[in-house]
């Protein structure tokens, strides 16, 4: 009798455990589906009664951005590291799940002079930072799995959220993130950053002023064999990886698509007016057998790999409500060269990135482009290299001309990580809506998920959701939003003000110095905000804190009058 209690304990264990890793697992893709006229049609929520759209959306302003950086592995490092290069910005928590690399990372903030940040460590670490009150901002760089729960713990807690790519694993986590932006009326912002490469933005804004005609194909990728970096990845010690895989080479083992679309998508989407004029409506995926990644696996395990879901290459077709066509394709697994394909093709006009860049304009184009014309051009080829120069001269960026050279000081991808991340934090302290929306988020991170029933129903064509849920030609083209010069001059003040009293008096004389800032330029001039701080630090340096205080007080009663 004492055997069989015994082996009943021991199988009721095993099941147990057996469920528990099940339980810790994720399943993704289980959207609902169903067939209409040959196509897949996915199941689109209701948008709930009084819920708003967040189309445009512009918060109140927040010349400070206290951010709190989760997921300090690969690229969470490098996030914290360009944040200390921006002025208005004050780096509140890190976390981690190891706590090594949260210690690890306040090297960055005391290099620069910053005072230490919070720190939060463990699995679930994040949840009691985005408790916090005095964070506006949370920049979520984790491992896939945990994109979706920490950006999902941030909003629901009141938190502009940025999240890296792909921020959203599939439909149900795109619809989620949606719900929760609409319904808290908050910001929710993909970190995409090759929509901020020199050739990308270039092109962008020479689209954007017709140089191209009507742009009718667009093509872009993420061609880029990881091999060197499988075994860099994260290893998640829940039970959750026993192979010990990592997370990305786990995912793309389980599951099938474009799993990484949005270095591709993203910059082609903004010049296509991607629900700004236009929305993605078919779309039709085939892949290659998995070959390469299907032997990395009995590899590394020394079994072997009997089932591995995603083909060593996918290509992604999608058609756009107005007649555009879209071709996406993902392969990180054989050797060939980095490629992100961004090509452009127009009416009157061509841009391709790789292997080298190039434009295509006919003469007739180019006479009213602006840009001096010095040699004879001929469609069927490439314009000159002298050419070329004096157009991307012309239609150089704004943003570019502005954040450009210190950017490639800074780095980050060669610089466009750090152009996005100064334009999330220009956009939330001068109160302008940002450059990418939960839309965009959603648009670009959809094609695993459509793309693998694409895929599993014999390449059938799948149905885009509306994602904005009728508010796609609400607005008439994608432009990047830009605060008035005042107001840039004043949002430039407040922030250079803050960081510098940051560096120097610590955090509590900042945020008074901020305060006096923002108080009195809703009146007076900068030059007036500046002799009241500049009393004020006087005053803290030989009288100490409280006299300081009450002197700023007073001063701001009199400006504020």
């Amino acid at each position: 009798m004492k055997k069989i209690t015994f082996l009943t304990a021991g199988l009721i264990m095993c099941l147990l455990a057996v469920m528990s890793q099940v339980a810790m697992a994720q399943p993704y893709m289980q959207t609902k589906w169903h067939w209409n006229k040959g196509t897949i049609e996915t199941e689109v929520p209701v948008r709930p009664a009084g819920q708003k759209d967040v189309i445009g959306l512009a918060r109140p302003a927040e010349p400070i951005v206290r951010v709190a950086f989760v997921g300090l592995g690969m690229r969470g490092p490098g996030a914290v590291e360009r944040f200390t290069h921006i002025n208005g910005v004050r780096i509140v928590a890190l976390c981690d799940y190891e706590p090594a690399r949260v210690k690890k990372c306040q090297k960055y903030l005391t290099n620069a002079g910053l005072p230490e940040a919070d720190e939060y460590t463990g699995e679930k670490g994040y949840e009691e930072l985005c408790k916090r009150n005095d964070i506006n901002l949370v920049y979520v760089a984790t491992d896939w799995d945990h994109h979706f729960p920490v950006a999902k713990c941030a909003l629901e807690n009141g938190k502009n959220t940025a999240i890296e790519v792909p921020s959203a694993m599939d439909l149900a986590q795109c619809w989620e993130l949606i719900n929760l932006a609409e319904s808290k009326q908050l910001h929710c912002m993909i970190l995409e950053n090759c929509c901020y490469d020199w050739y990308e933005m270039n092109a962008l804004n020479m689209a954007q002023h017709g140089l191209f005609g009507e742009v009718l194909r667009a093509e872009g990728a993420y061609i880029h064999n990881l091999d060197p970096f499988w075994d860099a990845y994260w290893k998640n010690p829940d039970g959750s990886d026993p192979d010990k895989l990592g997370w990305r080479m786990k995912f793309n083992k389980e599951y099938r698509g474009d799993v990484y679309a949005t270095h591709g998508l993203g910059p082609v989407a903004q010049a296509l007016d991607i629900h700004r004029g236009d929305r993605l409506t078919t779309l039709v995926a085939m892949d290659t057998k998995s070959a390469h990644g299907k032997e990395y696996v009995e590899k590394k395990t020394g079994k072997p790999c009997t089932e591995y879901r995603n083909g060593d290459h996918t290509t992604t077709l999608m058609r756009t409500e107005q007649g555009k066509v879209i071709e996406i394709q993902h392969n990180v697994m054989t050797p060939q060269p980095y490629n992100r394909l961004y090509k452009l093709i127009g009416t009157k006009g061509y841009a391709t990135k790789y292997p080298e860049e190039h434009f295509t304009l006919e003469e007739g184009t180019l006479k009213n482009a602006g840009a001096p014309i010095v040699d004879k051009l001929d469609s069927h080829g490439f314009i000159p290299a002298k050419q070329q120069e004096e157009l991307m001269k012309t239609y150089e960026h704004p943003i570019l001309k502005k954040y450009g050279a210190l950017a490639k000081e800074v780095g980050g991808h060669g610089g466009m990580d750090f152009i996005m991340d100064s334009r999330l934090v220009y956009c939330l302290q001068n109160g302008l809506p940002l450059d990418m929306d939960v839309y965009d988020l959603a648009e670009w991170c959809c094609l695993a998920e459509l793309g693998t029933l694409s895929m599993d129903n014999n390449c059938a064509s799948v149905a885009v959701p509306d994602f904005t849920r009728g508010h796609c030609y609400d607005v008439k083209g994608f432009r990047h939003a830009f605060a008035s010069e005042e107001q840039e001059k004043k949002t430039d003040a407040i922030a250079k003000a803050y960081t510098q009293t940051l560096k120097t008096q610590g955090v509590e004389a900042a945020e008074a110095i901020a305060n006096a800032y923002i108080q009195v330029l809703k009146t007076q001039s900068i030059e007036s905000a500046e002799a009241i701080a500049k009393t004020y630090t006087q005053t803290l340096k030989t009288k100490g804190a409280a006299a300081a205080d009450k002197k700023l007080k007073a001063l701001l009663k009199k400006a504020t009058k």
